[in-house]
């Protein structure tokens, strides 16, 4: 199974794609995560054509369903026709336990390709997100209430970790692997109505008045608007944050709400790094300690005022 390389125009543009994210003459050894879905093998035959001499690919069979094996195996034939070393990874479903499926599947994933990567001495791992994958993820979380760091949806790079396909449409993508001769593995839990995400994919596929190439856009100016929040929020911590012999204060006078939150995040994790409290639980302490309240959150005891202070909240008593 030997595919037809992408029309010229294709690499051309995904070549640009991937210069914007990693800059100009990068020589960084890449790694590309192939299930054998259309997004990912449009990705492989792209990244083949682009940097052949830099790329290696991985799939991870989950073990969830018998077709797994053979998907793998498929992805291997086509990575041998086009001269890309491939490995597989074979989870074992049993560790999962009572975990979500969707959780437990993307967290052994990452974690299969991270050893892999280490072990091949890649540098980065590239992934085949695409711009649908950013509305649905985008619509997902404004559903939930996000706030700014999760209306920024998928993130075009975070670590090594790298999306040079946000800015494709999944449309685009299938038409191009069928351009080059293959046919694509398809995975039933995309349409499997038990998962949020597919529930939603249906519901987007009759929305022909919402774009996903203009919500990727939105999505990467408050991935710009999160980088600035976080700018603002660092420098703020040097005039506004104090912390010494396991205690903090922090000054929110004429601070903006959001940078308040933050700050007070950055606050409770230094008296408690394992904090991790719910937004909503931030927001009701903010409104407690504006009134000048006291209150324990995440093992911290928070007192309002002038300057907010914060303590390590005492051990808890047992009733008598």
């Amino acid at each position: 199974m030997t595919p037809s390389a992408p029309p010229e125009d294709a690499v051309a543009r995904f070549s640009g794609d991937v210069e914007r994210l990693l800059g100009r003459g990068s020589t960084a050894r890449i790694g590309i995560a192939v299930s054998g879905g259309p997004d990912s093998l449009a990705l492989l035959l792209l990244a083949a054509a682009a940097a052949p001499q830099r790329i290696e690919a991985a799939t991870v069979d989950h073990q969830l369903r018998p077709e797994g094996a053979m998907e793998a195996r498929f992805v291997g034939d086509v990575c041998a026709a086009l001269g890309v070393p491939h490995f597989i990874f074979t989870l074992d479903p049993s560790s999962r336990g009572t975990a979500n499926v969707s959780d437990w599947a993307r967290q052994q994933r990452y974690a299969a390709l991270t050893v892999w990567m280490k072990s091949r001495a890649l540098d980065l791992l590239f992934t085949a997100h695409h711009a649908d994958d950013q509305l649905e993820t985008l619509l997902m979380r404004l559903n939930r209430g996000a706030g700014v760091a999760g209306l920024a949806g998928v993130r075009a790079r975070r670590g090594a970790v790298v999306r040079p396909l946000l800015g494709w449409r999944k449309t685009e993508l299938e038409a191009l692997v069928r351009t080059c001769g293959l046919e694509s593995a398809w995975d039933p839990s995309n349409s499997d109505d038990q998962y949020d995400r597919a529930r939603l994919r249906k519901a987007l596929a009759t929305a022909d008045w919402l774009d996903p190439l203009a919500a990727a856009k939105s999505a990467a100016a408050l991935e710009q608007a999160e980088a600035a929040l976080q700018w603002s929020a660092q420098r703020l911590e040097a005039e506004r944050l104090a912390h010494r012999d396991g205690a903090a204060t922090l000054n929110p006078e004429g601070v903006p709400r959001e940078l308040v939150r933050r700050l007070l995040l950055s606050a409770l994790s230094h008296i408690n790094p394992a904090a991790t409290p719910r937004g909503d639980e931030v927001e009701r302490l903010i409104d407690a300690l504006s009134l000048s309240g006291t209150a324990t959150l995440a093992g911290v005891k928070c007192r309002g005022g002038t300057l907010w202070q914060f303590t390590p909240a005492p051990p808890h008593r047992a009733g008598r």
